[in-house]
């Protein structure tokens, strides 16, 4: 049935959600809308048949859409069916732990999320279900330090991360601390489908009355800022070594509490970009807010060369990323892969972390680098992978701890995250600053910089290049394509990575696997998850993947070399560049991106 045949249809749910919105601008925009189709204009059509084709599917990373009226997009009525799933699914006892032990409520800086903030704790509690509620703005890794810190029993941070401006999110932990994972998304996800159609909420007022609300007080952020200097590596190093660090909150949460980390720590060259610093959903001078897209750091980049700081250190809006930029020999400034962050904090912890008689454990996932399997492995400490997503890597450690009495010293995962140890269950942009400032201070300190220090790890564990791509394609159309390039791969996999055969393959949607001459490959027993895996005889891997959290596809490439000496590692690199680019055009015209 065509949308011109379905509009009729879309009109009366859009009647019905209008019923149930509470907020007076969404059910405005989207009557308007509606008004448009009825007319119709065949545009508005489009986008109400986008708008109404389903719900906003709830699963381990929660919900995240644009924020606008319709069953498909976040908004008032569908944070408040999240809410209401997710405390019936607590009161039956799901989660493990009892319900009385409340929900821990945070929320950035976004449109409306302090809103979504209010409606979650207003439906939770006319369930019955206590909330610890934030009373300001924070950044994602301070909620989920909470939800431990206060033995809650679940967590929700209303953030959308580093999406665009016009996205929110509704984000669940576990009382572990970490992210919610299988069976629970799919369990939460069923009740929410079975929310009924007028959902009671209970105000502040009479929550507070009923013991129900509670507002969480500084002492729990005056704890974690505690914490994280007792993780120092190198003690006194910011005290002892000035060094001038710029920092960007890219109009995100961050800004206040990296500040007091870093203070805390000793430092006192700090030059924040005073445009960026305080919180706007806007994020009127970035196009993107993400510190990953090209130009999103020029403003930090200016202000480090009027101050000639030798590093730049940034947050995506919600904290919980990290990005890093450093001074060359020429004076400009190069920024740093994740993957290339993530070797320096991850060689810092294995080598230098004191865990006393437990053994070590480095988890990265399987679209990261390998060069921490490497590093690992030479130092002599377990390294293990997971599937995309912070969520498997601290299910890894809680996994670690629990079964082999392992101490979790390091976890990234190559788009800006980091876990700098077991403080918190999720990445944690904050931490991760401190971690890595003191680092620069520590090889400053030795008359060494970063870049020296990747040229040396680089010479003794091998060199990784990476090279990751994407496709953004929006609306339902979109997820047909996506869906498309995923089976095509599955009936016609590839046999050749730009004339290189591929000899090993692995689909982890049902654990097959294809090997050809290497046998001994590592097993890849992963939960089930829409990726495909391939590796060629030059031991280069390709991994395609749909986002969790956006509507793209992703392709990620890595290709090990291995330098004998500094002055070869240029030209290997860019060997390994141009032969990653001729495997990503051949790709793209395969699966019709280019």
């Amino acid at each position: 049935m065509t949308t011109n045949n379905r509009i009729e249809e879309f009109l009366s749910q859009a009647d019905e959600y209008l019923r149930q919105e509470p907020e007076a601008s969404l059910r405005e925009e989207l009557s308007e809308l509606c008004t448009r189709a009825q007319a119709g204009d065949a545009v508005a059509c489009e986008e109400l048949a986008d708008r109404f084709t389903g719900s906003l599917r709830f699963g381990t990373a929660g919900l995240r859409g644009r924020v606008e009226g319709g069953t498909n997009r976040i908004n008032r009525v569908v944070v408040a069916r999240a809410s209401w799933g997710l405390g019936r699914h607590l009161l039956q006892g799901a989660m493990g732990v009892s319900a009385d032990r409340g929900v821990v409520i945070g929320f950035d800086g976004r449109r409306m999320s302090r809103q979504f903030a209010e409606d979650t704790a207003a439906v939770l509690a006319a369930l019955g279900v206590p909330c610890w509620l934030f009373p300001v703005v924070v950044p994602t890794p301070l909620c989920a330090y909470a939800v431990r810190a206060l033995k809650a029993a679940a967590g929700v941070m209303v953030t959308a991360s580093h999406n665009p401006p016009r996205d929110n999110g509704y984000k669940v932990y576990q009382a572990t601390g970490g992210q919610i994972i299988a069976p629970h998304d799919s369990q939460i996800a069923s009740w929410i489908d079975q929310a009924p159609s007028q959902i009671d909420r209970l105000c502040p007022f009479e929550a507070a009355q009923a013991g129900l609300r509670k507002i969480i007080s500084e002492s729990v952020t005056e704890e974690y800022l505690s914490a994280v200097g007792q993780g120092a590596l190198h003690p006194g190093v910011l005290t002892r070594q000035p060094i001038s660090v710029v920092y960007t909150a890219m109009h995100g949460v961050g800004h206040a509490l990296v500040e007091r980390a870093l203070r805390g720590a000793g430092l006192k060259g700090l030059t924040v970009v005073p445009s960026q610093t305080e919180p706007d959903g806007a994020f009127p001078t970035v196009s993107f807010p993400n510190p990953e897209e090209p130009g999103a750091m020029d403003r930090a980049v200016a202000l480090a060369k009027e101050t000639f700081a030798p590093v730049i250190v940034a947050n995506d809006p919600d904290a919980d990323r990290l990005a890093v930029a450093i001074r060359q020999e020429d004076g400009d400034y190069r920024q740093l892969t994740g993957n290339e962050v993530g070797a320096l904090l991850g060689h810092d912890a294995l080598a230098y972390m004191d865990t006393g008689d437990a053994p070590k454990l480095a988890v990265t996932t399987i679209v990261s680098s390998t060069m921490l399997s490497r590093i690992a492995e030479d130092l002599g400490h377990r390294y293990a992978e997971t599937l995309t997503g912070f969520k498997w890597l601290a299910d890894a450690a809680i996994r670690g701890l629990k079964e082999r009495g392992e101490h979790f010293v390091f976890g990234f995962e190559e788009a800006l995250g980091y876990s700098v140890g077991p403080l918190v269950r999720d990445k944690d942009g904050v931490s991760a600053i401190v971690r890595f400032v003191e680092l620069c201070a520590w090889l400053q300190e030795q008359g060494r910089s970063p870049q020296d220090e990747l040229d040396r790890l680089s010479l003794a564990h091998g060199l990784s290049v990476g090279q990751q791509w994407s496709a953004r394609l929006p609306g339902q159309q979109g997820l047909a394509q996506i869906q498309q390039i995923m089976e095509s791969l599955r009936q016609r996999p590839l046999t050749e990575l730009a004339g290189v055969p591929v000899v090993a393959r692995c689909d982890l949607k049902d654990g097959s696997s294809w090997a050809q001459s290497d046998p001994e490959r590592r097993s890849m027993e992963l939960p089930a998850a829409n990726v495909l895996v391939y590796y060629d005889a030059e031991g280069t891997r390709l991994v395609v993947r749909p986002s969790g959290t956006e509507p793209k596809i992703k392709l990620y490439l890595e290709s090990v070399g291995w330098p004998k000496q500094k002055a070869d590692i240029d030209a290997v690199t860019q060997e390994r560049k141009q032969r990653l680019e001729q495997i990503r055009a051949a790709i793209n015209v395969r699966l019709g991106l280019d």
